[in-house]
């Protein structure tokens, strides 16, 4: 076989969130096969660094590596690209994986938990590492949302600076899915002609951790009828490699096809509110804070 269809992805770099469990797993497992060389944006080294070791055994000429993240917190978050950037490496592949639900409270930087750690982490670290995209087209930007956008209509603005209200936080992980659906269509008309293009999905149902805080019998009934994360990273990884969608920027896919999404999610003046509050927040925060 040759080697450039062996690995399509060799010489290629990314950088996924959330990469040890779940469809984050999955798909650095699959980037390193194909040939690319894989950053491991999580929390604990601890829980990824088996995942490291397997995705080094993958691909032993560029092994993998951790950094540290966490997105609830603009400190960590910004350190988390400041390590990137100081390796000197092109960024091919930007896979905004990591996620979670059913968690109350907020972040660190001041935002509901979902929205702050669903939304506002992924736009920060997605800003501070866009110049390194640009420079290193053509390049990607994989943004994992869920249909969950398609069950609110809108965002308050008010409500996302405030701890989480609802008792299972099923409606602030909507709307910050929506976040996601809106911020990737927003990027992508900023990015046109730079060669960066942007894509947002619905994985699926995927039974992963992402729940584990919901109360057991509500998990039990919700794991009926899931896929698998290895089902549920097949379209993060059409939009990240397929060649189908190479010219297609701003989409919603879904089962690897677009798909229209909610009449929210295709809002260009929401979409360009939440850009424009998302930037003044995360620039509110400084260094350090």
């Amino acid at each position: 076989m040759n080697a450039s269809h062996a690995q399509p992805l060799k010489g290629r770099v990314a950088l996924i969130t959330g990469a040890n469990t779940g469809i984050g797993r999955v798909t650095a497992l699959e980037l390193a096969g194909q040939g690319a060389k894989v950053f491991l944006a999580c929390r604990s080294r601890e829980r990824t660094q088996p995942v490291v070791d397997v995705v080094r055994g993958l691909n032993p000429a560029a092994p993998a590596e951790w950094l540290p993240l966490d997105l609830g917190d603009f400190t960590s978050v910004r350190a988390c690209a400041q390590a990137f950037l100081a390796r000197g490496l092109p960024l091919h592949l930007l896979i905004n994986n990591a996620g979670l639900g059913g968690f109350r409270g907020s972040t660190a930087s001041g935002f509901e938990l979902a929205f702050g750690v669903n939304h506002m982490g992924h736009f920060l670290l997605t800003q501070l590492l866009l110049d390194r995209l640009k420079g290193s087209a053509p390049a990607r930007i994989v943004t994992v949302a869920s249909r969950a956008h398609t069950r609110v209509r809108g965002i308050d603005f008010a409500a996302v600076r405030r701890p989480t209200a609802s008792m299972l936080s099923i409606r602030e992980y909507g709307v910050s899915k929506l976040a996601n659906v809106l911020f990737s269509a927003e990027l992508g008309r900023r990015l046109q002609g730079t060669g960066v293009n942007t894509y947002s999905l619905h994985p699926g149902v995927v039974d992963s951790e992402i729940w584990r805080r919901l109360p057991a019998v509500m998990r039990a009934v919700m794991r009926l009828g899931m896929i698998t994360p290895q089902e549920g990273a097949t379209t993060t990884l059409h939009c990240a490699t397929s060649l189908a969608v190479a010219a297609e920027t701003g989409l919603y896919y879904s089962d690897c096809a677009a798909r229209l999404p909610s009449a929210a999610g295709r809002d260009p003046a929401l979409a360009a509110d939440l850009w424009r509050h998302s930037e003044q927040w995360a620039a509110a925060v400084p260094a350090g804070a």
